[in-house]
């Protein structure tokens, strides 16, 4: 979470999108920015509970495929609405699945089977496959920029997360235009990163402040 915020807090610097993808070292959940802590905390057995730095809900981090995306302020996807960047992730990452073939579908409505919990139901754009949620996303928009944090769970069977994310770049690049450039982090960076870790994102009292 500490390195997804920093990506957003210099992008701006940086002039171009930044696609992350990661994992976990140990099973936890994540909630949005504006939920309750000790809410989420009967919804979910999962440990740590991490606070985003995002809204949506709360997601379980068991064995899922994660990934974020920081967009600098003044590029066209930095001006779409908030539905509009739901849609257009979510079509990027369909595009992927189709590059590795599996099929996937845009969540047509809702589903609201459990509000506050982001893979309980569905929302509208979500990624369905079979008609279960495959994907979603929580996103935030200010003056830095817009970060989008998704997950994908389960992780497809029969599909390696390598090539999946191969696709993503291939799709890009070949619908956009995109040339992608490793992106490598410096000292000033990696202490921002380490700042919001203590100040943040290890701070039972940040964690909890709601």
């Amino acid at each position: 979470m500490a390195v997804d915020e920093a990506l957003l807090e210099s992008v701006a610097g940086l002039g171009a999108p930044v696609l992350r993808t990661y994992s976990w070292t140990e099973p936890a959940a994540t909630f949005g920015y504006f939920q309750r802590h000790a809410e989420v905390a009967d919804w979910t057995p999962l440990r740590p509970l991490i606070r985003r730095p995002t809204g949506g809900g709360v997601v379980p981090h068991v064995a899922d495929w994660t990934y974020s995306v920081a967009v600098p302020p003044g590029h066209p996807w930095y001006e779409l609405s908030a539905v509009e960047s739901y849609q257009r992730v979510h079509q990027w990452l369909q595009a992927a699945f189709g590059v590795v073939g599996l099929g996937t579908e845009l969540a047509p409505c809702c589903d609201p089977q459990g509000p506050g919990r982001c893979f309980v139901g569905a929302e509208r754009f979500d990624l369905l496959y079979q008609g279960r949620k495959l994907a979603g996303a929580a996103q935030r928009r200010n003056r830095m920029g817009l970060l989008i944090q998704g997950s994908v769970q389960p992780a497809p069977r029969g599909i390696e997360r390598a090539a999946w994310e191969a696709a993503l770049g291939a799709v890009a690049s070949e619908s956009s235009g995109i040339r992608w450039e490793p992106f490598r982090a410096d000292e000033t960076f990696q202490r921002r990163v380490d700042a919001l870790v203590a100040e943040k994102y290890s701070s039972a009292a940040y964690l909890a402040k709601r």
